[in-house]
């Protein structure tokens, strides 16, 4: 891959704030961790040597010629001549070892329901549901698309299909019967696995009537397996409907993997924008499966041994893919299964639960977080979280004033955080620190991590100097780096690799700040032009929550006649900041100038009581702008609460007056 050409050139982003405080491991954290700091040099020296190492991590049955094909970028094969069997790698290895009654999972059902399932249990399962799907006709590179709550049968479905050899799609079980048909569609799958529904803040919300209006118009399904897990009344269609526990359950506990080659696709992971068709991301088997699970065993220090582990994410993301399933059941891990929303009976579910499973890495997003600083230090105070030795955050750039709270208040400030960058395309996580390495900044994803080379380049793809921001490339192929779009070569190199050639554009801005460490600024998508200054969104938002008041912020660029675009907040308080009047308001604009600087001083604050977010926690700033503009509201539908913005859109009605 070229290497981006050398000299610097004016950023095509402001550099506005600094962060001073830093968190070095303890001497007892770092003597006995699993990456230490020449792992750094040593994948620097001879990247395919360091990558071959990790692949020695898993069991192939035959192994691999290449470590990298190249030849035809940016089309990479990994492990060229390789053979492995994915759900091997996750369990059947795991009981030759003798650890078939170890816990693979603890499962928290939203009701108050739990089952602990040991790896021998898992194992059955799994080959019973591939029993199953081979009955109903699957064969090795069939698609089958999955629409599940969070239950162990999505795990066991995903790796039956593993086992068969079977890509799978996961649809978000919050998603419509439309977007559901879409992805259906796209990878032509025969073959559905769902539910009747499953539980949501005391509700049992229906899966099973979404299934079938989608495939009215999905004339090629044949079958579709749904496990019980509400009691709900179902629609059935006789002959393609079938129920789990009457199939699945019944079938034979045995079955023989097949080793598929290291390229054979593994599932599809449609991610979407605000426009257009979805992409199918395409993961194949053996890159991938070395990707996530060497970084599950380094970034968090996994000793599964010992440890409980905990990605409070759902299955339908490709975090829940990476490291709900098949990082943490490659590495024979203890996890933690949870089906519901963090205030669901109460707003201490998730310090109960660390609490009753002696959870010991948590890894969850930013917007969790803020949400329990909105709520308050008392109710993690009430439980017994000494358990944590390892924290960690995924899915957008966590702001300082969030990580010290959480560094503070769940890991009683002797907790490393590990702040993570990677996205469905990476597979794996790209960025972070390393718990016994890294001396920590808060908000700062750090440095690649070892085997990954990311750089912070400027318009004409040029490195930025220290201090400066641009956006984020990364440099060189990596194991679990998507191979294309599915069905679309075309469209995964004018995404990916045609904004700077030769480099992969992740679609994010980022910095440099000036000891060389990587600060993420957002999509490239959300940077605003304000009288000509090009400014992130997440550094106007950190500077916010800074704020002793603020719990969470959201910040959108606006149409302005005089400047190109306002700077638009969207605030929610913390429980004892008061009622948010314009004293309130006034404050927080003078202390985002204060921080950094006129330029960056908000036309408008609204305080709201929620932001608008889908139901895996990120904010849908898209929607934010269409208020701030006053544009018609765009489609709701995948938002955990449907009627935030119309009290969004009418407070800031109400209060545009007394702003300006």
């Amino acid at each position: 891959m070229a290497t981006a050409p050398e000299g610097p050139r004016p950023s095509p982003l402001e550099n506005l704030t600094t962060e001073e405080r830093v968190f070095p491991p303890s001497p007892e954290f770092a003597s006995s961790a699993n990456l230490h700091e020449d792992a750094y040099a040593e994948a620097e020296r001879d990247p395919l040597a360091f990558w071959a190492k990790q692949a020695e991590r898993l069991t192939w049955s035959k192994k691999w010629e290449t470590v990298l094909d190249w030849s035809n970028p940016p089309f990479a094969k990994w492990f060229v001549g390789g053979r492995l069997n994915v759900a091997y790698n996750c369990l059947d290895r795991h009981l030759e070892a003798g650890l078939g009654e170890r816990v693979a999972f603890y499962f928290e059902g939203e009701p108050g329901d739990s089952r602990t399932i040991t790896y021998a249990e898992l194992t059955e399962a799994v080959c019973q549901a591939a029993n199953t799907l081979a009955g109903l006709g699957v064969r090795a590179g069939d698609r089958v698309a999955i629409y599940m709550p969070m239950i162990p049968e999505t795990v066991v479905a995903m790796l039956a299909c593993a086992r068969l050899g079977a890509p799978h799609t996961v649809v978000f079980g919050g998603f419509s019967s439309e977007a559901l048909q879409a992805r259906i569609l796209d990878c032509d799958a025969h073959v559905v696995i769902t539910a009747d529904g499953g539980y949501r803040r005391g509700n049992a919300t229906a899966l099973k009537p979404a299934v079938d209006e989608a495939l009215v118009d999905c004339p090629d399904v044949h079958s579709v397996l749904v496990v019980r897990r509400t009691g709900q009344d179902v629609g059935w269609t006789e002959g393609r409907d079938h129920w789990w526990h009457e199939t699945v359950e019944q079938a034979d506990i045995h079955h023989d993997p097949e080793a598929f080659d290291a390229e054979h696709p593994l599932y599809v992971m449609y991610t979407s924008g605000t426009t257009g068709k979805p992409k199918g991301i395409l993961h194949t088997s053996g890159g991938y499966l070395v990707g996530c699970s060497y970084t599950h065993w380094g970034v968090f220090d996994l000793k599964a041994d010992t440890d409980v582990f905990w990605t409070a994410a759902d299955i339908g993301w490709v975090t829940g893919h990476s490291y709900i399933v098949y990082g943490p059941l490659s590495n024979a891990a203890t996890s933690v299964l949870y089906e519901g929303t963090p205030d669901a009976p109460h707003r201490g579910r998730w310090w109960e639960i660390i609490d009753k499973y002696k959870v010991s890495i948590l890894y969850c997003a930013p917007t969790a977080i803020r949400t329990f600083m909105k709520w308050g230090e008392d109710i993690p105070g009430r439980f017994d979280l000494g358990s944590l030795r390892v924290l960690g955050t995924v899915g957008e750039p966590i702001n300082p004033e969030a990580y010290v709270w959480y560094r503070e208040n769940i890991g009683h400030s002797r907790v490393p955080v590990v702040d993570t960058w990677w996205q469905t395309e990476t597979g794996m996580q790209m960025i972070s620190p390393l718990p016994g390495v890294t001396p920590a900044k808060p908000g700062a994803a750090m440095r690649a991590l070892p085997g990954v080379f990311a750089d912070v380049v400027d318009d004409e793809g040029r490195p930025v100097p220290k201090g400066s921001g641009g956006y984020l490339v990364l440099t060189e192929p990596w194991p679990a780096m998507l191979r294309t779009i599915w069905g679309d070569d075309k469209r995964y190199v004018e995404t990916y690799w045609s904004r700077f050639p030769g480099l992969y554009f992740a679609g994010d801005g980022a910095k440099r700040d000036e000891d060389g460490d990587i600060w993420l600024l957002g999509r490239v998508d959300d940077v605003m032009n304000v009288s000509g200054h090009r400014l992130s969104t997440t550094e106007i938002e950190s500077a916010l929550v800074a704020h002793p008041k603020v719990a969470e912020a959201a910040v959108v660029g606006a149409s302005d006649e005089v400047g190109g675009q306002g700077i638009v907040a969207f605030v929610i308080l913390r429980a004892d900041a008061g009622d948010g009047g314009p004293d309130v308001v006034q404050e927080l604009r003078e202390h985002v100038e204060h921080e950094i600087g006129k330029i960056a001083r908000p036309r408008q604050i609204m305080i709201v009581p929620e932001l608008p977010k889908t139901r895996s926690g990120k904010i849908m700033r898209r929607l934010l702008r269409d208020v701030a503009e006053q544009r018609p509201i765009g489609d709701v539908t995948t938002l955990a609460d449907t009627t935030v913005m119309e009290t969004i859109k009418a407070n800031l009605a109400a209060g545009a007056e007394g702003q300006s």
